[in-house]
C-alpha cells in the first residue's frame, strides 16, 4: 500500500502534524505501507534530506493561504501511483486543491486513491469561540461555508486521532456531513534510552539551571497552550511556599508579541526559564531531568509532547482541553484540571503536596499510560486498518 500526504510545511519547526507523519511513517513501512509527502516548502529548506522517506517541496507561498500554483498539476499527475492521500491540516490552499484535484482526475481516471482529511484538531469549536479569535473564526465561517465544507463532505472519510476530536468536531460548523468518520489514533515511537550526555546537553542549553528537577512546559509559546495560566500559577505558588521547582518553558515563538509578553509577566522571578525550542539530546534531557510535565491547554487536539512526557515515565499536569485527558485521568498519569489560573495552581499545589512513595507510582503509571494507549505500533496498525475497512 502506498500513501501520499499532503501537508502545508513539514519543517520540524512547525510541529504538532508534520511531527506526527515522521512518527507514524516508519511504523507503518513495517506493516508494508509506504508514504511519500508533498509540502509547500523551500526546495531548499534546510531540513529536506533528513528523513528516511521522501519529501516533494513545490515552493514555498508569499502569502498566508499557501497558494502553491505548482499543486494541482504535480497532483494530477501522480496520483496514479498511490492507494490513499491524506489531507493534514485545513483553512489553507492545500486542502482546497487537492479535493479540486481529485474531483477532476476521477472524471478521466477509472481508478482512483481514496482521499481522507486529518484534521488535527482544526474543527475544534475552540477556534471558533475564543475570544482573541474573533475575526479568524467570522473568516472560518465564510471559508467553510465557500471552500472547506466541501473538502470534508467530498473526501472519503474524515480521520481522527480520538475519540473526543471526532465527538467535538461534529459540533463547530453546519452542513458537517462526512462519508465516514474514523478514529485511528495516534502514538509515538519510544524516547531514546536516558544518557548523561542528554543533561549535559540540557544543561548546556539552560545554563541557568540550578541542577535539580524542575516543572517543564515543552510547547509552542502561543495563547491557546495557557503559558499566561501557568506562569501566574507559578508565581503565586512561589509566593505561597517559597523554594519550589523552577519552572522551564521550553518552546517556539518567544519573538512573537505574545512570547514577549509571558517573558515580561515572569520578569519578577529568577525561578522561571525560557531556553527557547529545544531538539535532540537537549530536548529528551529536558524530559528526563524533570519532575513533571505540565501543560494547561485551551484547546489540544492530541498533544505529541504530553505522550513523549508519559514516554519518559513524567506525569503531566494537564488541563481537560487536551483531548486524550480521559486516558490519562483513568491510567492516572497525572493530574487533570481545567483550564483557569485557579486550578492549574491546585495542580502544580497537589503535585507537590504528593509524597515520594505517590510521586513514583504515577511515574509509573504514566509510563503504562503510554504502553496502554498511544505506542506507535498501536497507532500504525490503527491507522491501516482505518482507512483499508
Amino acid at each position: 500500500m502506498k500513501i501520499l500526504r499532503i501537508i502545508p510545511s513539514m519543517d520540524p519547526r512547525q510541529g504538532g502534524p508534520c511531527q506526527g507523519i515522521r512518527n507514524a511513517v516508519p511504523e507503518l513501512q513495517k506493516l508494508g505501507v509506504l508514504n511519500e509527502i508533498v509540502c509547500l516548502d523551500d526546495p531548499g529548506s534546510g531540513y529536506l534530506g533528513k528523513d528516511p522517506f521522501q519529501i516533494h517541496a513545490l515552493g514555498k507561498s508569499k502569502n498566508p493561504w499557501n497558494y502553491n500554483k505548482a499543486l494541482i498539476p504535480w497532483l494530477l499527475a501522480h496520483f496514479h501511483r498511490f492507494d490513499a492521500v491524506i489531507i493534514h491540516g485545513l483553512w489553507q490552499y492545500h486542502s482546497h486543491a487537492t479535493i479540486k484535484a481529485i474531483l477532476s482526475f476521477r472524471k478521466y481516471s477509472a481508478t482512483s486513491p481514496k482521499v481522507y482529511v486529518m484534521p488535527h484538531g482544526m474543527l475544534d469549536p475552540y477556534f471558533q469561540k475564543a475570544k482573541e479569535r474573533r475575526l479568524k473564526a467570522l473568516r472560518n465561517v465564510i471559508y467553510w461555508k465557500v471552500f472547506e465544507n466541501k473538502v470534508v463532505n467530498e473526501a472519503d472519510g474524515v480521520l481522527f486521532t480520538c475519540e473526543d476530536e471526532l465527538l467535538l468536531a461534529r459540533t463547530t460548523f453546519p452542513n458537517y456531513k462526512p462519508k465516514r468518520e474514523v478514529n485511528v489514533g495516534y502514538g509515538i515511537q519510544p524516547p531514546p534510552e536516558y544518557q548523561p550526555t542528554m543533561r549535559e546537553a540540557f544543561a548546556e542549553k539552560v545554563p541557568q539551571w540550578n541542577g535539580k528537577p524542575y516543572f517543564i512546559f515543552l510547547s509552542r509559546v502561543h495563547p491557546k497552550k495557557g503559558v499566561d495560566l501557568l506562569i501566574k500559577a507559578y508565581l503565586q505558588l512561589e509566593k505561597d511556599l517559597g523554594d519550589i521547582p523552577q519552572l522551564i518553558i521550553a518552546g517556539p515563538g518567544l519573538e512573537q508579541p505574545y512570547g514577549a509578553a509571558m517573558q515580561e509577566l515572569a520578569a519578577d522571578s529568577s525561578n522561571i526559564l525560557f531556553p527557547g525550542m529545544l531538539g535532540g539530546d537537549a530536548k529528551w534531557g529536558a524530559f528526563y531531568e524533570s519532575e513533571v510535565f505540565v501543560l494547561p491547554s485551551h484547546q489540544e487536539n492530541f498533544g505529541i509532547a504530553v505522550v513523549e512526557a508519559l514516554a519518559c515515565a513524567k506525569p503531566v499536569l494537564i488541563s481537560d482541553k487536551v483531548n486524550i485527558w480521559r486516558e490519562i485521568e483513568k491510567g492516572n498519569g497525572g493530574i487533570v484540571k481545567s483550564d483557569t489560573k485557579v486550578e492549574t495552581h491546585q495542580a502544580l499545589k497537589k503535585w507537590l503536596s504528593l509524597g515520594k512513595g505517590e510521586k513514583k507510582g504515577m511515574a509509573n503509571a504514566a509510563q503504562g499510560v503510554y504502553q496502554g494507549y498511544f505506542t506507535m505500533a498501536q497507532a500504525a496498525l490503527q491507522f491501516k486498518n482505518g482507512i483499508n475497512s
